[in-house]
């Protein structure tokens, strides 16, 4: 018998308004704990709401890009449960009318793309943020402090749809989600920070059921790598207990993910929507948002992932992987276009970002903060094409660039890495390398093709990689056939 994962996802999506959602609070991520609060996020008694029209916009544009259905109306609710982080004991979110609805992303897929249902996004504000001694051991130390800074902050909640099926679905889903997020600059949808929070729910069937089995939600996700791996350990752990008779073992719960030991634990039975006691915010008005305004906000929305990719393909006849990678950070994007506006080849440039410049950097939203600009790569690349230097020089200038910030010009001027393609000076090199290894000729005239490479290996390394390899080959082959 086989089975199958149903996947969905629920992703917290804090917005980068500078203030919070209801209240004036600053957003700056690191101040003094508890420093970035007011009356009304740490819920004093006689505070009033006002909701950020900012926020209510940038979850908005959110919806919009992931090609979600925008509600002319739509309400704020009071969901209630008491925890220590939670000073109002509800939190203002929404329930039966979100401002979103009824969207989808297309992720890759092996058979093309798949697509990926959005159920909703909705509007809500965070809750506050649980510090636990790392000396817990310590009875004196067995306490738990509350920070509320985070407390009030603008989130928007996106709720995908069951339909993912395997780890890689749901790592697809979110490096698509994280792209869209940060192209249209809603949030820098950043999980260290927690930015960017994401929650698991899994449950398996048998292949080819329609019924779903017992879903599992799993919290304390703090990456994309720990979502597969507490993805793929959760499918073993259920299927495991299917198979052994043990599927009544398999109850709705929130479990939460171990990193160190790569498991996942029980936290809690699941919760329903009843248990929360949700009722409309009576402090809050209905939110009437025009078609007007929804075609204005349409108009804003910036060049997404997708559109970018394929006109990368047919604009620079890119194949799908070097677009792909290419447009996969905005930042990237922008770096790779503007190289190629300076006047580069479209494809060698999409090679050498992608091979030389990609694995030397960290953070790709900070690509521009590199000393080595668009206009020295396209500089660079025609350098090249003219047979100013070969390749492999470029990547000892491009070295240079990327320590010194200096253009490759100036490198190659004050390192004399100018290539020699003189013929006569090149034949010269040859012939003293053809007087030196008399073996190496002998074997390449019997037949050992092996030979022809360490020649070229000699003479390059006898002109410090000076000499133009074509021109090398060409009068290499010739000398050795006379």
């Amino acid at each position: 018998m086989e089975y199958e994962s149903v996947i969905g996802l629920e992703v917290h999506v804090q917005l980068n308004t500078e203030s919070k959602i209801f209240c004036g609070c600053s957003t700056k991520f690191g101040a003094e704990p508890n420093s970035q609060t007011c009356p009304i996020c740490l819920g004093l008694p006689g505070t009033l709401p006002v909701l950020n029209e900012e926020a209510l916009k940038k979850g908005l544009l959110a919806g919009l890009a992931l090609n979600c259905e925008i509600a002319e109306y739509s309400k704020f609710d009071r969901k209630n449960y008491f925890y220590p982080d939670l000073p109002k004991a509800y939190q203002i979110s929404q329930l039966d009318k979100p401002v979103c609805k009824n969207g989808y992303i297309d992720i890759p897929h092996e058979n093309g793309t798949k697509r990926i249902g959005i159920t909703r996004l909705h509007l809500e504000e965070d809750a506050g943020k649980l510090v636990h001694p790392e000396n817990s051991s310590d009875s004196s130390m067995n306490i738990s402090f509350v920070d509320l800074n985070r407390g009030g902050m603008g989130l928007a909640e996106i709720v995908s749809e069951p339909d993912m099926r395997t780890a890689d679905d749901a790592y697809n889903y979110l490096t698509k989600l994280k792209s869209i997020i940060k192209y249209i600059d809603v949030s820098d949808a950043n999980m260290e920070e927690g930015s960017l929070r994401c929650d698991v729910n899994i449950s398996v069937r048998e292949k080819g059921a329609s019924k779903f089995g017992e879903r599992v939600e799993i919290k304390n996700l703090n990456s994309f790598k720990a979502v597969k791996a507490a993805i793929g350990y959760e499918f073993e752990r259920q299927t495991s207990l299917i198979k052994s008779g043990e599927k009544e073992l398999i109850v709705q719960e929130t479990r939460l993910w171990n990193a160190d030991r790569q498991e996942t634990y029980s936290m809690r039975t699941k919760e329903h929507a009843a248990d929360y006691r949700y009722y409309p915010d009576c402090d809050l008005p209905p939110m009437i948002i025009t078609k007007e305004y929804i075609e204005k906000l349409k108009t804003s929305l910036p060049e997404l992932p997708d559109e970018k990719m394929n006109r990368f393909k047919n604009q620079f006849n890119l194949s799908d992987y070097d677009a792909e990678v290419l447009t996969s950070v905005k930042q990237l994007a922008d770096y790779y276009e503007e190289t190629v506006i300076q006047g580069a080849n479209p494809k060698k440039a999409a090679n050498w970002i992608s091979s030389e410049l990609l694995g030397r950097l960290d953070d790709l939203d900070k690509i521009f903060e590199l000393k080595v600009k668009p206009s020295d790569i396209a500089e660079l690349l025609k350098l090249i094409d003219n047979n100013t230097i070969s390749g492999k020089i470029a990547k000892t200038v491009f070295k240079d660039m990327l320590e010194t910030g200096d253009s490759p010009q100036k490198i190659i001027d004050e390192k004399g890495l100018v290539q020699v393609s003189d013929s006569s000076e090149i034949e010269k090199i040859i012939d003293d390398i053809l007087i030196k290894n008399a073996q190496s000729v002998t074997d390449y005239k019997n037949g050992k093709e092996k030979a022809l490479g360490f020649l070229i290996g000699q003479i390059m390394k006898e002109s410090k990689g000076k000499a133009n390899p074509q021109i090398v080959n060409e009068l290499l082959i010739k000398k050795l056939n006379e």
